[in-house]
C-alpha cells in the first residue's frame, strides 16, 4: 500500500471512530397494512410524507411482523426474542417474565443514549408499558401515570364524532356488542385536532426535537392510528371520493381448500364481511381506515418536518413500521391475527445516515431485525439474551447485494406459525394443518399447495426455518388482580 493510501486510510478509520453516533427517530403505526402509496397497491392510501421518507432511504416492500397481533409484535421488536422464545404469544410482558432480557430502549441508554418515549409504543392496556430503560416515557395525564400507563387513546378526554355510533356497522341494530370501538369509523371537527390523543404525541415529539440534547438520542413515538375505532379529522375523509374507492381482491370460495379448522374459524368470522356487503357499507369501513392512514402520514409528516428543521437534520436515522397488517375482506377477515399476508406484510422504511436513498426492495425482512441493526449501526452493547432478528445494516448500505432468506412468523400458539421469503409462504398449524402458497404467481394466497406431492420437499426445507422447540405461553394476568400500582410507576405480581 502506498503511503498516502495508508494515511488515508488510517484517518477514514479514525474519523469513524471519532464520529458521532446517531441519533433514532423510532416512528411506530398501529394496524397499518401495506396499503402504502409508495407500495402501490390497491386499494391505496393517500400517503405523501410516508412516500418522500421512502424516497430518502430503503423502503422494504416485502417486510413482515414479528407477531401476529399487537401484544407479542411489540414484544418482540423490543425484547429481541419471537413469541416462541418468549411465551409472548398473547402477552406483551416480556419484562415480566423474563426481566433478564435487555429492551431496545435499555440497550441504547445502556450505550449512553437519552431515551424518550410516547404513545402506543408497546400494548395499550394498563400495566404492558415497559418501563425500563427511559429517560422520559411521556403519556398526557397524571391519572395515565397512576393507573399504570394505558394509552388511553379514546378516554374521555379526547372528541368523539357525532352521532356515535357513527359507522353504519354499529349504528344498524343486530351489530355485535364490542368496547373497543371495533367496526366504528366516523369525522371529527378539523378544528379539534390539537385534542386527539395521536396529535399530542406528535407534538411532543416535535418538541423534543426542537431542544437542544448533549446526547444522542433514541426517540420513540407510537401512533394508535389507523387502529379501530377509525375516527380522525374531517379534512382526511375529504381527500377520498367513497364511490371511486378500489376494493381490495375479494375470492368467492378462498375459504374452501384451508385446512379443516381455519377454515372453519374463518368461515365463522367471515359473517362480519357479509354484514357489511348486506348493508352496502365495506366502502365505508375503507373510507374510515384510508382516512387514518392518512392523519397518521399527515402527523409522521409533521414529525419528518421538524426533524429536517433541526440540528439533527444529518445524523438520525429514522424507522417508520407498523406493528402488523390486517385484512378488509380477504379471505373474509376483517382483522390480523392470521399468518396470511394481510396481517404479516407491514410498512418497513428506514432512512439517514449509513442508508442508500430511494431504493425500494424485495428482500425478505422482519421487524425482528431492528433490535441488532441498531446493534451494529449505533454501537449497542451485546444484550445477555440471544437476539433472534439479522441485522439488515449491510442490505441498508447497498439493498442491490442483500440475499432474501426465511422469515418467521410465530402464531397464537405453539407449533403454528409461518415461514415467508420471495417465492413462498408456508403456513403450519398447532394441530398439523397446513397451507402452501407460491406467491410469486399467486400474490393473494387462492391456492393453498400443501397437498401436492410435488411441494413435498418445499414444504420440508422452510419448515427447517422454524424453531425445534417452543416456549410454553406466559401465564396469563390480570391487572385488576396482579397489577400493583405504587404512585407514578407499577409492578406485576405473579
Amino acid at each position: 500500500m502506498k503511503t498516502s493510501s495508508f494515511l488515508t486510510a488510517v484517518l477514514l478509520a479514525t474519523a469513524s471512530l471519532n464520529a458521532a453516533p446517531p441519533n433514532v427517530l423510532f416512528l411506530a403505526v398501529d394496524d397499518m397494512n401495506d396499503w402504502i402509496g409508495c407500495h402501490g397497491t390497491t386499494p391505496s392510501a393517500i400517503t405523501p410524507n410516508i412516500d418522500r421518507l421512502a424516497k430518502r432511504g430503503v423502503n422494504f416492500t416485502n417486510a413482515h411482523t414479528a407477531g401476529v397481533f399487537c401484544a407479542p409484535s411489540r414484544a418482540a421488536i423490543f425484547s429481541g426474542q419471537f413469541a416462541s422464545t418468549t411465551g409472548c404469544y398473547s402477552s406483551a410482558l416480556y419484562f415480566v417474565d423474563h426481566p433478564e432480557i435487555l429492551s431496545l430502549q435499555g440497550s441504547f441508554r445502556k450505550a449512553g443514549y437519552r431515551t424518550m418515549g410516547t404513545g402506543k409504543l408497546f400494548h395499550h392496556p394498563a400495566g404492558a408499558v415497559d418501563l425500563r430503560g427511559w429517560d422520559e416515557f411521556r403519556v398526557r395525564s397524571k391519572r395515565q401515570r397512576e393507573t399504570g400507563y394505558p394509552m388511553d387513546s379514546w378516554s374521555d378526554e379526547v372528541p368523539f364524532p357525532s352521532p356515535r355510533p357513527y359507522g353504519t356497522y354499529q349504528r344498524v341494530p343486530g351489530a355485535p356488542k364490542t368496547n373497543s370501538g371495533f367496526m366504528e369509523f366516523g369525522p371529527i371537527p378539523d378544528e379539534r385536532e390539537s385534542e386527539l390523543a395521536d396529535t399530542i404525541r406528535a407534538q411532543w415529539t416535535i418538541d423534543q426535537l426542537g431542544k437542544k440534547w448533549e446526547k444522542p438520542f433514541f426517540l420513540a413515538m407510537g401512533l394508535y392510528a389507523p387502529h379501530f375505532p377509525n375516527y380522525c379529522p374531517q379534512k382526511y375523509f375529504d381527500l377520498y371520493e367513497r364511490e371511486k374507492i378500489e376494493l381490495p381482491p375479494y375470492k368467492a370460495d378462498d375459504l374452501d381448500d384451508l385446512p379443516e379448522k381455519i377454515r372453519r374459524i374463518k368461515t365463522n368470522r367471515s359473517r362480519i364481511h357479509q354484514r357489511l356487503v348486506k348493508l352496502g357499507a365495506v366502502k365505508e369501513a375503507l373510507h374510515g381506515y384510508l382516512a387514518c392512514m392518512s392523519y397518521a402520514d399527515a402527523l409522521i409528516g409533521r414529525v419528518l418536518d421538524a426533524l429536517a428543521a433541526s440540528p439533527y437534520a444529518d445524523n438520525t436515522i429514522v424507522v417508520l413500521w407498523s406493528d402488523h397488517g390486517y385484512h378488509h375482506g380477504e379471505k373474509g377477515d376483517w382483522g390480523k391475527h392470521t399468518l396470511w399476508e394481510r396481517t404479516s406484510n407491514v410498512p418497513f422504511i428506514w432512512a439517514g445516515p449509513g442508508v442508500a436513498k430511494g431504493v425500494d426492495t424485495d428482500v425478505t425482512v422482519s421487524l425482528i431485525d431492528a433490535y441488532p441493526t441498531f446493534v451494529e449501526l449505533c454501537g449497542l452493547p451485546e444484550a445477555p439474551q440471544k437476539l433472534e432478528g439479522t441485522s439488515i445494516a449491510g442490505t441498508l448500505a447497498d439493498p442491490s447485494k442483500a440475499k432474501d432468506r426465511e422469515v418467521y412468523l410465530p402464531h397464537m400458539f405453539p407449533e403454528s406459525f409461518a415461514i415467508m421469503n420471495r417465492n413462498w409462504r408456508y403456513i403450519r398449524y398447532q394441530d398439523g394443518g397446513e397451507e402452501l402458497y407460491d406467491v410469486r404467481k399467486d400474490p393473494n394466497e387462492w391456492n393453498n399447495l400443501a397437498q401436492k406431492a410435488e411441494f413435498a420437499e418445499i414444504k420440508k426445507r422452510l419448515t427447517s426455518a422454524g424453531p425445534e422447540k417452543f416456549a410454553e405461553p406466559s401465564p396469563k394476568r390480570s391487572a385488576k388482580r396482579n397489577l400493583i400500582l405504587e404512585g407514578e410507576t407499577f409492578r406485576w405480581k405473579n
